[in-house]
C-alpha cells in the first residue's frame, strides 16, 4: 500500500458526556419493553413525551413521585426554556436536606443486567446561578461525582450493572458542595448475555459511547437501539471522510454487544493517511481509572480491493493479529480485562503494507470500570483476553495493560 504522511485524528475524550441539549425520551414502567422512564420533579399522575428533534423516538416519561418521597420540585428558569428543550429538563427534583436521597425502583430480575441513565440539566432552578457539585451511587456503591457549572448544559451519566437483588436505590449524595438535583432517571433491561465485562464484582460506568460518520447530529437509540442506548454522532473532523450505506449490517445470535444496525451503517476513514488515531485523558477527579472499550467495525464498500490494519493503544498491540471487516457483518474488538496504568491513552488503527484501503471506524464505545463492594473479584492474572465476534475465535494478547 501506498505510504502516506499521518495524520492523527484527536479526539478528547470526556469522562461524563457533558453536551448541550441532549434529551433523552423513556417509556413507561407497564410497557412490555421493560422500560423504567422517570421524569424527576414532574408532578403526580403527569407524564410527558419527548419532542426534540435531535432523536430518532418519541417516548414518555412518567412522574417521580411514586419512587421517592423527599426532595422539591422545581421548574427551570425561563432563560434556558428552547424549542427543542424535551419536556424532562422543564423541571427537577432537588434534596435540600439529607445527606443521602435515594430514588428505589422495584419488581426488578435478580442477576438481570440493567442499564441506568441519570440526567442533569440545572437551567438555574434556584436563581442562584452556582456550581454544584454531588456524587451519584448505585445503592452503596460509588458511581460517579457530577459537577454542573454550565446551567444551560445537559450532564448524562449511565452504568450497566448486574442486579444483586430486586431492587435498584440511585441515591444523591451531598458531599458539601450544593444541593443535588436530577433532571430525569431511566432504567433498561439488557440481556444478560451482553457486556461481558459487566459482573457481579464490577460495573461499567459509561465515558462515551459514539456513532462515527453520521452526517447529522441524530443521536441514535430506542427504537433504532432496543436497550435504549445513546449513541452520540461523531463525525465532521478535517481528518475524516465519512461513509454509509442503507443495507442492513448482520449480527449473529451469539453478538455480545448488539450494537444497531442504523449506527453500523455509517463509518470513517482517514483523509490521506493510513491511520485513524483517537485519544482519551485520564480524569484526575476519578476515582476509579481503569478502563475497557469496544470497537465496532463492518465493511460498507463491496471491493475486491483489500482493507487489513492492526490496532495498538499507546503503540502496543491492542489485538494481536491484522484485522479485516466482514462486509456487512459486524465485528466487535474488546477486551474483558482492563485497560490502566496510563494518564493518557492513544488508540492507533494503522493499514497493513499488504492493504489497499485504509481503516475503518464504525462506532466506539469507552467504560470505565466500578467496583461492586460485598462481592468477591474475579480470580486469576495472565493475558487479556480478545475476541474477534464474527467467528468467536478467542485472541489472546501477549501485553497486560
Amino acid at each position: 500500500m501506498k505510504n502516506y504522511n499521518m495524520t492523527g485524528i484527536a479526539f478528547w475524550f470526556v469522562f461524563l458526556a457533558s453536551f448541550f441539549l441532549i434529551h433523552s425520551g423513556v417509556i413507561g414502567q407497564a410497557d412490555n419493553t421493560g422500560f423504567v422512564s422517570i421524569d424527576c420533579g414532574l408532578p403526580d399522575n403527569s407524564s410527558d413525551k419527548d419532542v426534540s428533534s435531535t432523536l430518532t423516538s418519541t417516548l414518555t416519561y412518567i412522574s417521580d413521585a411514586q419512587f421517592i418521597d423527599t426532595g422539591m420540585n422545581h421548574n427551570i428558569s425561563e432563560d434556558y426554556i428552547m424549542p427543542t428543550l424535551s419536556p424532562q429538563y422543564l423541571n427537577v427534583r432537588s434534596f435540600e436536606t439529607g445527606v443521602r436521597n435515594c430514588y428505589t425502583i422495584k419488581s426488578l430480575v435478580v442477576g438481570l443486567k440493567y442499564l441506568v441513565r441519570a440526567t442533569f440539566m440545572y437551567g438555574n432552578y434556584d436563581r442562584l446561578n452556582k456550581e454544584v457539585v454531588f456524587d451519584l451511587h448505585i445503592g452503596v456503591n460509588y458511581w460517579k461525582t457530577i459537577n454542573i457549572s454550565d446551567p444551560g448544559k445537559t450532564t448524562i451519566a449511565e452504568v450497566i450493572f448486574v442486579c444483586p437483588v430486586d431492587y435498584i436505590q440511585v441515591c444523591l449524595v451531598n458531599t458539601g458542595l450544593g444541593i443535588p438535583f436530577i433532571s430525569s432517571l431511566d432504567l433498561r433491561p439488557i440481556k444478560n448475555s451482553l457486556y461481558p465485562a459487566a459482573n457481579s464484582s464490577q460495573s461499567l460506568g459509561l465515558v462515551r459511547r459514539l456513532n462515527a460518520g453520521p452526517t447529522d447530529t441524530t443521536i441514535i437509540r430506542y427504537p433504532d437501539d432496543p436497550y435504549d442506548r445513546m449513541w452520540e454522532p461523531w463525525s465532521n473532523l478535517p481528518y475524516w471522510n465519512e461513509t454509509d450505506t442503507t443495507s442492513y449490517i448482520q449480527t449473529l445470535p451469539n453478538d455480545l454487544f448488539e450494537a444497531p444496525s442504523a449506527v453500523l451503517q455509517t463509518a470513517v476513514i482517514p483523509v490521506n493517511s493510513s491511520e485513524i488515531q483517537f485519544f482519551w485523558d485520564v480524569d484526575p477527579t476519578d476515582k476509579f481509572i481503569s478502563y475497557v472499550a469496544n470497537l465496532h467495525f463492518s465493511e460498507l464498500i463491496q471491493t475486491d480491493q483489500k482493507r487489513e490494519f492492526t490496532i495498538t493503544i499507546n503503540n502496543v498491540p491492542w489485538y494481536k493479529n491484522s484485522f479485516s471487516p466482514k462486509y456487512l457483518y459486524q465485528d466487535t474488538i474488546y477486551a474483558l480485562r482492563p485497560i490502566d496504568g496510563f494518564q493518557q491513552y492513544k488508540v492507533t488503527l494503522a493499514a497493513t503494507v499488504d492493504s489497499t484501503l485504509p481503516p475503518i471506524l464504525n462506532a466506539v464505545e469507552l467504560f470505565i470500570l466500578l467496583p461492586v463492594s460485598a462481592v468477591t473479584t474475579d480470580n486469576g492474572d495472565g493475558e487479556v483476553n480478545f475476541y474477534l465476534q464474527h467467528n468467536l475465535i478467542f485472541i489472546f494478547a501477549d501485553q497486560n495493560y
